[in-house]
């Protein structure tokens, strides 16, 4: 099969953290959600472990509880590190911390929330290598899952601050001990899909051949 490089390539380039164009009134057919986490589990996983559970949320209660642990978790941090940015005079960072700030505001009108899990909770003390392909078991998933999302005209954006009361979280959403959340995606479609490359250091700058 030769792939279209152009495309593939736009297709990875432009896939970009959305929360300001998300669009809030548009509904999200469960079968695209099904058909994006598809293909999503067709992404590797450690030892073949395929452990991955995703937990889809459009109960208007339980997203405004998600919401509210959100806020809980993120809301002095994002303003703290935004202020931070600002002072720095990091344009780009500040925008981030910015638009982090407006989810923040908008989370429980996102019309879906996508929680991927991993089945198998590693016990405390858990060594780097092991942990490393735990996660390395979902992310792949999480990535393929996004870029299908934009292929069909739907953003995302991985967050990660309401595992600060993940416990609590797992109560609203019925998960078992055993299941580890690993983040919250708001999924909607996006409002126009002309997403541009973002400013990035030049790869010859921050790559290392055979030695540091």
């Amino acid at each position: 099969m030769k792939f279209d490089l152009a495309m593939t390539d736009e297709l990875l380039a432009t896939t970009r953290a959305v929360r300001k164009r998300l669009d809030l009134d548009r509904k999200v057919p469960r079968e695209v959600i099904m058909e994006c986490l598809q293909l999503a589990v067709q992404a590797p996983t450690g030892s073949n472990s395929q452990g991955w559970r995703w937990v889809v949320v459009d109960d208007a209660k339980k997203k405004q509880a998600l919401a509210d642990l959100y806020r809980k978790g993120g809301e002095t941090y994002l303003k703290t590190a935004g202020a931070q940015a600002a002072e720095a005079g990091n344009k780009q960072t500040q925008r981030v911390y910015d638009s982090a700030m407006y989810l923040i505001d908008i989370l429980h009108k996102v019309p879906l929330h996508v929680i991927p899990c991993l089945e198998g909770r590693p016990p405390a003390g858990t060594p780097p290598a092991m942990l490393a392909g735990y996660f390395g078991s979902i992310f792949p998933a999480i990535w393929s899952f996004q870029l299908a999302l934009r292929s069909r005209g739907l953003g995302s954006v991985l967050t990660t601050l309401h595992l600060i009361h993940e416990k609590e979280a797992a109560q609203v959403l019925g998960i078992p001990d055993n299941v580890v959340q690993v983040a919250l995606l708001p999924v909607a479609y996006t409002k126009g899909t002309d997403f541009k490359r973002a400013e990035r250091p030049p790869v010859a700058g921050i790559t290392h051949w055979n030695t540091w």
